[in-house]
């Protein structure tokens, strides 16, 4: 089964059955050290966009919002049989322009990471998609807050909703268990999981 290791902030490690690595908003944390075939940032905050953190094989593939959104388009790209997807991601403190999120479809497995946004109107075009995985950011203070974020998963509908991307002065598990989304896994900072799809 594919694995998933939140590092920590917006970051995860995604590890495919194959092997090959995705990295996604690399910036906090560890786990950097596996070489990684893609790698995904969706916008140029610095808390978003450390890719020189990541141990990278030859072929290795970035994929910014700038190749993910190109003139008004949101961009599907099949990279082997790994397929992402670009979406909206925007708020008052992100233009609509310059960020994206990301749906990675992996061995079966349907994620949508959010990246940094409150709601969007796409969203509501999610639920259709049968989403294994949402993950969420919900700091309250660049990003949408922990009562949008729980609104959000209530209408992406994906089978589990993780919440990421809280102020860091603040205790992770005690916000985390205060958040109230349906189908809520709680992943903490440095936990690897693995990935189902359809359960």
């Amino acid at each position: 089964m594919p694995k998933l290791l939140y590092q920590g902030h917006g970051s995860f490690r995604l590890t495919a059955n194959d092997g090959r690595v995705i990295y996604l908003d690399p910036y906090a944390g560890e786990g950097y050290g596996v070489p990684a075939d893609i790698i995904l940032v969706t916008h140029q905050h610095s808390d978003h966009n450390k890719t020189e953190l990541c141990a990278q094989k030859p072929d290795c593939r970035i994929v910014t919002n700038a190749q993910a959104l190109e003139n008004g388009s949101y961009n599907r790209i099949d990279i082997g049989g790994i397929v992402i997807q670009a979406v909206e991601a925007y708020n008052q403190n992100h233009k609509k322009d310059a960020c994206v999120g990301f749906i990675v479809t992996l061995d079966g497995v349907k994620l949508y990471a959010s990246g940094d946004t409150s709601k969007t109107a796409q969203m509501e075009t999610f639920a259709a998609l049968g989403l294994d995985y949402a993950i969420l950011c919900g700091d309250g203070r660049y990003n949408m807050g922990l009562d949008e974020a729980a609104e959000c998963a209530r209408l992406i509908g994906a089978k589990h909703n993780i919440i990421a991307h809280l102020q860091p002065s603040d205790p992770f598990l005690e916000k985390a268990q205060s958040w109230q989304a349906p189908n809520k896994l709680i992943v903490e900072p440095g936990q690897e999981i693995e990935l189902r799809a359809g359960l």
